[in-house]
C-alpha cells in the first residue's frame, strides 16, 4: 500500500456516481503570489464511500475536539 502526503485538495467533480477528489501539495510559496501547487494523487469515491468516509472523518474531528488537539471557530455572523 503506498501512503500519498498531501497538502489539501484542488477539485472535486462527480461524474457517472463517481466522486473524484484531486490531492496536491504545494512546491513552492513566494511573497505576493499564488503557492505553486503539484497534482499529488487522485481519490475515486462511489457516493456511499464518499458518505462513510465523511462519517469517519466527522468522528475524527470530534475526537480531536474531545482530546484538546482542535478548537472549533464560531460561525462568522454577517
Amino acid at each position: 500500500m503506498q501512503t500519498i502526503f498531501a497538502d489539501g485538495v484542488a477539485n472535486m467533480s462527480l461524474i457517472d456516481g463517481v466522486v473524484r477528489i484531486d490531492l496536491v501539495n504545494v512546491t513552492s510559496i513566494e511573497k505576493d503570489k499564488d503557492p505553486d501547487i503539484q497534482l499529488a494523487g487522485r481519490l475515486a469515491f462511489s457516493l456511499p464511500a464518499l458518505i462513510r468516509t465523511h462519517d469517519q472523518l466527522t468522528k475524527m474531528i470530534d475526537k480531536m475536539v474531545a482530546d484538546g488537539i482542535l478548537t472549533r471557530n464560531a460561525p462568522p455572523s454577517n
